[in-house]
């Protein structure tokens, strides 16, 4: 079924898209075109209220509501106090992981100060990074389901430290543009019934010298943790209203970005991400929808 309606040309190719994402770096904010973030899609939900989860089950928690749009992989599934994910042995980081926010979530007794980061011992030991993997590294630790997110519970919230649901970042990003996209997230639960966030690596390639395309990463450590070249995050929005959910999606470069560039210079369709990282999101709301319309 083809999707249109999305905030970037949905028939440009990923190498053009990812040019023009990548040529927003280090520009000065420009003049917002009128409504950038008024031609977001909307996928209207017919019939039902609700969704049903994936067939894929998962322990009964709070966590289980995370998954009501269905799961963009099924592969090493891991649920947590706060978040689902999906864990890639290979680059010794997740592949997702999926937080729902509500206003509730966001405020609490929780405290980051009594929080470390920790090694996930429910992954084997040669597929596991480890926080001496990062020292010296140059890299922050960069949490994929945020920590503030979390502030309902102080469990919830250790859970985002377990090194699983971290990925090597670059620090003037995960400190700035990242951080100011985390807290984007959190400021729409006061317009939305639920935020739904999906967030992980990717690892995009790059044409050289002799015109061909490569994929290259650095590893980092003896466990050769994968420093991804990009992050993405998924946003789906349920509206209070009934009329079904809005959808954002953002590719970041991995590397410092200007300040002045604003969050939006980096939407994208989430055509784009499912092309680049091999998942598919929301596959429930796909199944259930004929048309993909533009909010107004």
């Amino acid at each position: 079924m083809a999707r249109t309606g999305s905030t970037l040309l949905v028939g440009a190719g990923l190498g053009a898209l990812l040019s023009r994402l990548l040529g927003a770096r280090g520009r000065h904010q420009e003049e917002e075109r009128p409504g950038v973030l008024g031609r977001v899609p909307v996928i209207p939900v017919p019939g039902v209220p609700t969704v049903h989860a994936s067939e894929l089950t998962v322990s009964p928690s709070t966590s289980g509501a995370v998954m009501k749009y269905g799961f963009p992989s099924l592969a090493n599934i891991k649920t947590r106090e706060s978040y689902v994910t999906s864990y890639d042995p290979r680059t010794r980081t997740a592949s997702w992981v999926i937080e729902k926010l509500n206003p509730a979530s966001l405020t609490g007794p929780s405290d980051r100060k009594y929080c470390e980061f920790k090694e996930d011992d429910s992954v084997h030991v040669f597929h596991r990074a480890t926080n001496t993997d990062y020292r010296g590294s140059g890299f922050d630790r960069g949490h994929l389901a945020a920590a503030a997110n979390h502030k309902w519970s102080q469990k919830a919230m250790e859970d985002t430290f377990y090194l699983s649901n971290v990925a090597p970042q670059n620090p003037n990003l995960n400190q700035n543009t990242w951080n100011n996209l985390e807290k984007l997230c959190r400021s729409l639960t006061k317009r939305y019934l639920n935020v739904y966030v999906c967030t992980g690596p990717l690892y995009l390639p790059r044409q050289e010298g002799d015109g061909k395309l490569y994929v290259r990463y650095q590893v980092l450590g003896k466990n050769h943790v994968a420093v991804p070249t990009h992050f993405f995050k998924v946003l789906i929005l349920e509206q209070a209203d009934g009329r079904g959910v809005e959808l954002r999606s953002y590719i970041l470069p991995n590397e410092a970005i200007d300040d002045k560039v604003p969050l939006e210079r980096f939407l994208v369709p989430i055509e784009t991400i499912e092309r680049a990282s091999g998942l598919l999101f929301i596959p429930n709301i796909m199944r259930r929808t004929t048309s993909l319309q533009a909010l107004k």
